[in-house]
């Protein structure tokens, strides 16, 4: 896989974004934003799983604890780099 700066910047903007989530710092829309922003062809299969995973719980769940598993688990996947 490539370590890029632009593949570096894309996870780092997306760690970033789902942590601030986590920590009640952006909205669900706000981090929606960011997931849709992000081209998933530049991650692993299982990284992309895990960002779309969270991005079709945003649409499906308003349940935080649902949302937040979603989002704990795109964040080790995405913030993995190999």
């Amino acid at each position: 896989m490539s370590t890029s700066p632009e593949r570096i910047r894309l996870s780092d903007r997306l760690v970033v974004a789902i942590a601030r989530w986590l920590a009640n710092h952006i909205s669900d829309d706000e981090l929606r934003a960011e997931l849709e922003a992000v081209d998933l062809s530049d991650f692993t299969p299982a990284q992309a799983e895990a960002v779309l995973e969270l991005h079709n719980e945003l649409d499906v769940t308003t349940e935080r604890p649902v949302l937040e598993m979603a989002a704990r688990e795109a964040l080790a996947a995405v913030g993995l780099r190999k």
